[in-house]
């Protein structure tokens, strides 16, 4: 039993918790990161690339329309 909740718990932090992580780490860094951080990124997204397919119909991170006054 305790094996099966320690496969769960890992399955969620793959999944669920570290993808979200990584999701707004590039959101912070992507435009001043430098080309050693950008290859790390780049590693994070394919490492992470179940998990982000699963959260990325739920998040957003386009820029907002500007208000024209």
């Amino acid at each position: 039993m305790l094996v099966l909740v320690l496969y769960l718990a890992l399955a969620g932090a793959y999944l669920l918790v570290l993808p979200l992580a990584v999701y707004f780490y590039l959101k912070n860094r992507w435009y001043v990161a430098s080309s050693w951080e950008r290859a790390f990124m780049y590693f994070l997204v394919f490492f992470f690339f179940p998990g982000l397919l699963l959260w990325g119909p739920f998040l957003n991170f386009r820029n907002q329309p500007r208000s024209l006054s």
